[in-house]
């Protein structure tokens, strides 16, 4: 299992670029550009709300659980 972060893909579908998502979220370049490439290993409530009120998405849609698919009992 794991979870990833969708920023890229959100920025991706609205044809956003990493400045227009610092300007519409508050939210550093550094910090956007390393959720956006899925390379952290955590997020602060602070910037989550500052990136769902600027992008106008719930947290739900900036953060996707993805499951294993193996099996633990074969």
């Amino acid at each position: 299992m794991a979870i990833r972060c969708r920023l890229g893909d959100i920025m991706k579908e609205r044809g956003l670029s990493n400045k227009e998502v610092v300007n519409l979220t508050g939210v550093s370049r550094n910090t956007i550009t390393s959720l956006a490439g899925n390379a952290t290993k955590r997020i602060d409530y602070d910037t989550l709300e500052g990136l769902c009120r600027g992008l106008q998405v719930k947290p739900g849609d900036l953060i996707e659980y993805i499951e294993d698919d193996t099996n633990d009992n074969a």
